[in-house]
């Protein structure tokens, strides 16, 4: 893949600085950026991309100063970059159609144009739409539904009648539809409550790795449009999680849990179970939520708390060695004037 300069200046919408004619074979970081290269940089990392080998650099709009290299200026820089990736990405080749290798149940469903690669095992009654790829080794349920334009990924399985939006992508050894994790107990003895419902995951979608999502013992789990799910996340049975959130890996949302639109959850947060997280909140790594939260608040720490407020208590921590010295010299000197 090569593209002049000018083209890729039109396709990211940027202003041109420079010779448009140079070819750019591909993109790479600012550090190990070579000659025929393409690069983006910030405000903070101009300095490093002036002394970068790429033939060409993105920059922000608003940025005056000299940088003598090509480059195009856009609005937001790593946005424009994401965009170019895709077109750049090394392409592989996936045969149209259904693999003679894959298990295709009675009455399932597949549009022409899906691709059903080998040994995928679609249950009976599934759906697969338009445009959806399904790798091997994954099992798409009974009912289940994969919408247009969905990828999933070696590994994944779909339980049944779980619903998978449109242009989502799941990436490998997911499970999507597992037992959510209910027990009645009696007399010492635990007893599973069977769970009848199912997950709905709503329009773009991404799952990463290794991410377990419950089906609802009752209703419908629910993943809200455009939210994104880093590796090795669990998501308990009845969760209602909204559009445009992030979730980073490790991160445990217990069950019949309610989150707003636009929440960020840092790495190893958690959560309680039976609560409401209010939209456009963000929750800083390890953060442990054990009640219900507004919207709009940065909280950290365990019980979370405002962010400042925790950040703070830890520095009143770190005194504390110093403090008990004090507190241990006082005392001593209290004792002596007593003698």
């Amino acid at each position: 893949m090569q593209k002049t300069l000018k083209e890729i200046a039109e396709i990211v919408g940027g202003e041109l600085i420079g010779d448009g004619k140079i070819k750019i074979t591909g993109l790479n970081s600012i550090e190990t950026a070579r000659a025929g290269e393409l690069t983006f940089a910030d405000e903070k990392h101009i300095a490093e991309a002036k002394n970068s080998a790429a033939s060409a650099v993105i920059i922000p709009k608003d940025f005056t100063g000299e940088i003598q290299k090509n480059v195009i200026k856009v609005d937001a820089p790593k946005f424009a970059f994401a965009k170019l990736m895709e077109i750049f990405k090394p392409q592989i080749n996936i045969p149209d159609g259904i693999s003679e290798k894959a298990f295709i149940g009675k009455n399932a469903k597949i549009s022409p144009t899906a691709k059903i690669m080998a040994f995928a095992y679609i249950d009976d009654n599934a759906e697969i739409s338009d445009g959806a790829i399904i790798y091997p080794h994954t099992y798409i349920g009974q009912n289940a539904k994969i919408g247009a334009g969905t990828i999933i990924y070696s590994s994944v399985t779909v339980r049944e009648y779980c619903e998978i939006g449109a242009r989502c992508v799941i990436h490998s050894s997911t499970v999507i539809g597992a037992d959510g994790f209910g027990f009645t107990t009696s007399k010492g003895v635990h007893t599973k409550v069977p769970q009848i419902g199912n997950v709905i995951v709503e329009d773009d979608v991404e799952i990463g790795a290794h991410v377990g999502i419950d089906r609802a013992a009752m209703g419908s789990t629910v993943i809200g449009h455009g939210t994104k799910i880093d590796n090795l996340v669990h998501v308990g049975h009845n969760c209602q999680i909204g559009a445009n959130c992030l979730i980073v890996a490790q991160t445990g949302i217990s069950g019949s849990t309610i989150v707003g639109d636009n929440v960020t959850f840092g790495g190893q947060t958690g959560t309680v179970g039976h609560i409401k997280i209010g939209g456009n909140s963000v929750y800083a790594a390890r953060s442990g939520i054990t009640k219900n939260m507004p919207e709009g608040v940065f909280c950290s720490g365990f019980p979370v708390q405002p962010h400042n407020e925790w950040l703070r208590s830890q520095v009143a921590i770190k005194k504390i060695p110093d403090l008990m010295k004090r507190i241990q010299q006082l005392e001593k000197t209290i004792a002596d004037l007593k003698k």
